[in-house]
């Protein structure tokens, strides 16, 4: 069996690879594809695997823009971390979907699942219906409620610079130079803000459209940001987002 993940998180599509080795040594992972454009662009040049297994949240996008690009006949088994449009997914006739953190044992009863499914006629996914069910209902954060001193504070998204981890812990600060600190981590964060007005350049930055003062570029197209307010720590966009970002700032 040959197998495709396509997975944003490069720690999730690591530790579901290797459950699906311990599970099965004969399978083969033919790639990990962390975003829309590396995906269409793999398949474009590959043919289709016999099994996919797709995030439902890619840092560019929802995954269903892949299929507006590429034809795709493999079945897919979805990944996700919202309850709701796992649920959406499996009543669309997927073979299965996942919800993170995935366990072995589910894991092995969706490769069972299809194991089965081969033998007879493989289920019809309908990729437009489902991406027409969830994209209409993705409503994005508005506002944030921080701690300060004895009081809590409601901070609009509008007043928001940007994110960014550190030590374990996240940080929102906001374009008066105030910084809070926030419960979740910046991959959930991804998925609650607006992609238009917010983009993950790294592990440790969310960044604001209008934070970016200046992207200045490095050698190895590099990019290095500069960023109002200001920031003590250098901030590179990641060689595999510098295209999503270039593409962000143009809108």
């Amino acid at each position: 069996m040959k197998v495709v993940i396509i997975e944003d998180e490069e720690l999730s599509a690591q530790r579901l690879e290797k459950m699906i080795l311990e599970i099965d040594l004969s399978i083969s992972v033919l790639a990990k594809l962390e975003s829309i454009e590396s995906a269409v662009a793999w398949f474009r040049s590959n043919p289709d695997p016999d099994l996919i297994f797709l995030d439902i949240h890619l840092e560019d996008g929802i995954s269903f823009n892949i299929f507006d690009q590429v034809t795709i006949q493999s079945p897919i088994i979805f990944t996700t971390a919202y309850d709701e449009y796992a649920i959406k997914a499996f009543k669309l006739k997927s073979i299965d979907y996942l919800l993170k953190p995935i366990t072995r044992e589910e894991l092995e009863t969706a490769l069972r699942k299809y194991r089965n499914w081969t033998a007879l006629e493989k289920p019809t996914i309908d990729i437009r219906a489902l991406y027409d069910l969830i994209h209409p209902e993705k409503h994005y954060r508005t506002r944030f409620s921080v701690i300060v001193g004895d009081r809590i504070k409601s901070i609009p998204v509008e007043e928001v610079a940007y994110f960014y981890s550190a030590d374990g812990i996240t940080f929102m600060v906001c374009r008066n130079t105030h910084a809070y600190t926030l419960d979740g981590s910046l991959e959930t964060l991804g998925h609650e803000l607006d992609p238009s007005r917010f983009f993950r350049a790294n592990r440790q930055f969310l960044v604001g459209l209008g934070s970016v003062v200046q992207a200045h570029v490095y050698p190895k197209s590099r990019l290095k940001l500069e960023l109002k307010p200001d920031t003590n720590q250098e901030v590179f966009v990641s060689i595999d987002r510098v295209v999503g970002f270039k593409m962000w700032l143009e809108g």
